[in-house]
Order: structure tokens, then sequence, then C-alpha cells
């Protein structure tokens, strides 16, 4: 039975939705009332200003490096690097930090991988609280990577491309942090606005307004051509993305959201007969025939639709305006279905290996690995590769890695992530398919940091009482998270079902190969996490050799306790944590 806290957390959930249609939908969008914030002092720049691209796919040679005179002014690293991904228009971000010259010597480069929906801001928030920084410090070549549709991740075909887009989300960034009262903008300001038309085509009603004027002229030939491309391009532009029944689904929700204008039961049953008809040319192969048929069928829709505007009295004002409203609408819900597509597999089998072939190149360590730190879906994706290496019989080219709050199985746990699974449907994931996490916690920061409380309990999910300083803590809420494909959030909810985490295709579950890895794992819990809580991890840890795994939880009885994010950013983490993990890194950086 669900507990008050978390029945109130699902309200809240509801709510911040809720608020969010109204904050994005429409022209003139409603502004949740704020305080004005202090803006986060913005971080000097460090050491040197390069950005480098990798414009090769061979791992075996360097990587061809580009220089320009400025990389984007939110990146707070040494230096910024572009790697491609194959068969893929994704360049990813790669955060560099360079061991300072008093620095003791270590033998591999290290990789920092940040948690699902999130940036490498995370892993350096300010000088003072900088998990990467401290990293280099110690004398480890020391990268994030920023996985795509995170932070300075974007598509671009070439370097002047990558720059310019790189530069205009960086703007975006320092907007939040300057002034989170005005238009409450997200990371990714431009998803944010793409995932509104989304999220209002996701419950298309008619709005009957008073009139206002002498209806529009009638444009029947638009109309046909506009339904026609749309039913075209579900069958053919998103044959890759969606399978036969989704592309249904899709056209039968577009035909009834149709249907619900007109609301003339003396229709339905033609609209019905054409709807079958539709529903069964887009299972079939597209050729110029079908192409015909299909617009044929358009054709009938729209006489329908004709029919009933000539038959009332006086005519539906503005029916034209909304029936190319609600079209362009799903228009804009298919463009994210192809935007936003993809998921944990394509991170595991396309970003992790592209960063780390990258990294290698340039660093050259001796025996061709790295070591790795994991936090949240970040240690998720190092247990996979582990899983997945162990499976085919290769090697991971990992020399030991860290993970902190993370499982491959939640099903024993607490974990308050389990309120969210209902909310990943399938079905739900062509309604909505984005997740704007970061426009969701911008909208509901002011309403958990100052009265009247509301949404009290986000920071808790983030951090324990008293473990960030409230700057940071606004810093990471507003500037730290991305926009989610419901693809990704899909899988991920696996970890939550009997068997743990599985890929795409439902039949390999990463935890069953775990045990057939053979490199050192220190797994790290927080106390008071309730993202995922010790159990969720101590699940995870049972799976591995035992003379391999080490075991630690952070926080006491009596406190200090340790959050979801307080492993990495919690003010006693450099003085508890980070020591931890220098030594167990040190203690496997040897090439021999």
């Amino acid at each position: 039975m669900a507990t008050t806290l978390q029945l109130q957390i699902q309200s809240d959930i509801r709510f911040a939705s809720s608020t969010l249609l109204r904050f994005f939908g429409g022209p003139n969008p409603t502004l949740l009332p704020t305080r004005r914030a202090a803006a986060v002092p913005r971080l000097p720049s460090r050491s040197s200003r390069v950005l480098a691209f990798s414009t090769t796919g061979d791992a075996t040679e360097p990587a061809v490096r580009k220089e320009v005179s400025d990389k984007p002014p939110v990146c707070t690293a040494d230096e910024l690097h572009y790697v491609s991904v194959s068969d893929s228009d994704w360049r990813l971000a790669l955060w560099r930090y360079n061991p300072p010259p008093q620095a003791p010597t270590r033998n591999h480069p290290l990789l920092l991988l940040s948690g699902v929906g999130t940036n490498a801001i995370g892993y350096d928030l300010s000088t003072a609280s900088s998990f990467a920084r401290y990293m280099s410090g110690q004398g480890f070549d020391t990268w994030i990577l920023e996985v795509r549709g995170a932070g300075l991740s974007v598509r671009g075909s070439n370097m002047k491309e990558v720059e310019r887009s790189a530069h205009a989300v960086s703007g975006q960034m320092e907007a939040v942090a300057e002034s989170a009262s005005d238009r409450i903008y997200s990371t990714e300001q431009q998803q944010a606005d793409d995932v509104s038309g989304a999220l209002s085509a996701s419950e298309v009603s008619p709005v009957m307004e008073e009139p206002t004027g002498l209806a529009t002229v009638w444009d029947e030939s638009k109309l046909v051509t506009k339904l026609t491309e749309t039913f075209m391009r579900l069958s053919e532009r998103l044959s890759g993305f969606l399978s036969d029944g989704q592309s249904k689904k899709m056209s039968a929700k577009l035909v009834d959201q149709i249907s619900k204008l007109l609301e003339d039961s003396q229709l339905s049953e033609r609209f019905n007969e054409i709807k079958g008809k539709l529903l069964s040319l887009l299972e079939t192969r597209q050729n110029s025939v079908i192409a015909s048929q299909i617009r044929d069928l358009s054709q009938r829709l729209v006489n329908i639709i004709d029919e009933r505007q000539q038959s009332v009295s006086p005519q539906l004002f503005d029916l034209q305006e909304r029936l190319f409203s609600t079209i362009e609408d799903f228009q804009k819900q298919l463009d994210l279905i192809v935007k936003y597509d993809w998921d944990f597999d394509h991170y595991l089998e396309e970003d992790v290996p592209a960063a780390m072939d990258y990294i290698t190149a340039l660093s050259k360590p001796k025996d061709g690995k790295l070591l790795a730190i994991g936090h949240s879906m970040g240690g998720i994706l190092l247990y996979a590769r582990l899983s997945k290496c162990g499976f085919e019989g290769r090697e991971s080219s990992l020399a030991a890695v860290v993970t902190l709050a993370s499982s491959l199985d939640y099903t024993t746990s607490k974990s308050t992530l389990k309120l969210l699974v209902p909310l990943a449907d399938p079905a739900q994931a062509l309604n909505v398919p984005v997740v704007p996490l970061g426009a969701l916690l911008s909208a509901a920061y002011p309403l958990s940091s100052s009265p009247p409380y509301v949404f009290s309990w986000l920071n808790n999910l983030i951090s324990a009482e008293d473990m960030m300083h409230p700057e940071l803590l606004k810093k990471l809420v507003l500037n730290n998270f991305c926009t989610i494909p419901a693809k990704l959030i899909l899988q991920l909810t696996t970890a939550f079902r009997e068997g743990g985490l599985c890929d795409r295709s439902g039949k390999f579950f990463y935890k069953d190969h775990l045990h057939k890895g053979n490199v050192p794992i220190l797994a790290i819990a927080g106390d008071q996490d309730l993202i995922c809580p010790p159990e969720a991890v101590k699940d995870t840890v049972k799976l591995l050799p035992e003379n391999l795994v080490t075991y630690k939880v952070f926080g006491e009885p009596g406190g200090p306790h340790y959050a979801h994010y307080d492993l990495v950013g919690g003010r006693l983490a450099m003085e508890q944590v980070y020591p931890c993990i220098i030594e167990f890194l040190c203690c496997h950086d040897s090439t021999s």
C-alpha cells in the first residue's frame, strides 16, 4: 500500500505535468509565481580554451583535432572535445580535465559517466565542489562524457555547425543560472519548445470559443494535402522508428481527434469505415498505388468534414483552423518520435564505446584500458558493459570501475522511482514521446525551495538535509537536467521488473552475466538515497565475484547522511567519499 509520502509524490507529479502543460502550451504561457533568485556566480574559465573534434572512426589512429578561438562559456573543463558516433549525426561532448604538473603520474585515463537525463555540470559544479577537478588534481587525465541528447552534445555535420550549436546550448544554460524567476528556461530551451507541441497533442480537445467573425473560407485541397502528407509520413518516414502496431495506434489517434472536433454521431459510421481502410493501408509496404489510395481516403475524410460543416447553421467557426492545428500538433509529435529515437542500448553500444576509443587514442595507456566511474545510470552502463563483454568473452577495456548509487535490479528495494513505473506505459510513450525533465524540475524548483514548499520532497531526492549549499543545489537543478526519450525510460523501467534491466529485445538480462567479469569494482551507496537505496546496490553487488567487488555505504545513523547526488557533490564528499575512490583507483592503476 502506498505511504502518505508516496501518494503525495504521485499527486505532485500529476500537478507538475499539468503545470508544464499550462506553462509551455499556447501563445500566452502562464508564468509560475516565483521569487527572484540570486544568480549563481559564473565560474571562471580554466586553463586552455580548446575545442577538439574527432573526424575518424578508427580507434587505432590519433583523433584529428581542430581548434577554435573559444569554447562555450558553460564548459568549465580545460578542453572540450567532440567525438563522432558511427551511422549518426550526433557529436558527443567530452569535457577534459588535465592533471596539474605537480600531480602524481597515473597510467590510465579516467572516464566519468553521468545519470539519466543529466550533463557534465553535476561533476563540476564549482571550483570548491568539483568531482572532476579533484580527480585530475590527483593525477588522472579525467574525461566526462555527455551522451546524445545531454548537455553540449549536439547534432552536426561539420565543425562550424557543431560549434554554433554548442554555443547556443551554452547560452541557454547560462540564462537559467542568471535568473530562475524570468520565464523558467530549461537547459535545452529549444527542446522544451518542441515538447510543448507533443504535450498538447497528447490530449487534444476542441475549445469552443465565442465567434469573433465570419467563418473561414474552406480550403479543401489544402486540407486533403495536409492529411495525406501526415499519413504518408507515418508509413514511410517513421517505418524505422515505429512498429506496425504503433503506426496504427498513432493513425487511429489522429482520426479520433478529428472526429472529436465534429461530434456528430450520424457521421461516425462513415468515419470508422474510412479509418479502418487507412489503418490497413498503413500496414502495407508503400508504393505509388497505395499512396494514391491514401490520398483518396484523405479526400473522403475531408468530404465528410465538409458535409458536416455545411449541414449545421450557423457553421462551426474556425473549424479549419482547429483541424490544421490538430494535424500540426500531431506532426510535431511525429517529429519528436524521430528526434528522440534512442534508448539505453544506444548509449551502451554506440556512445560509450565511441568515447572510450577516442580517449584511449589520445591518452595512449600502455594496456589500452581506462578507469571509469559512473553515477546512477552511468554506473548501470558500466555494469551492463561488463555483463555484455563477459557474455561475449571479450575484453571490456576497463582497468577498474567505481559505481555510485547504481543497480541493475530494483525489484526488492523501496526506490521512489517505482512510483514512475505506471507512468511508463508503452502507449503513453506514443502520446508523449519525451519527458522534459529539465523543464519539469525548473518549473518545480521554486515550489520546492520557497513557501509554500509544494515540492519540498524533491530536494530530499537529490540531496540530504544540509549536505549541499543552496546555490549549488539550485545550479544543479536548473542546469544539470535534460529531456529524456520515453524509449529510454521504458527500457530503464525493466530494472523494476523480474529479472532486472534487460536489452531492448527483452531477451538479454544484464545481471545474468555479471559474474563472468574480471574487472575490480567499487560499489558505493548513500544511506539516505531514496532513488537507489543501499539494498538495491547490494542486490547487484551480490552477483559479482567476491574477490573483485568492494561495497561501501556512506552515512551514519546520527548523520551526516548521503542522498542520491551527495556521493558526487555533497559538502563532505571531498573528505569522506573521494579519498576512498582514489585509494581504490590507485590500487588498480597498474598496467602490468
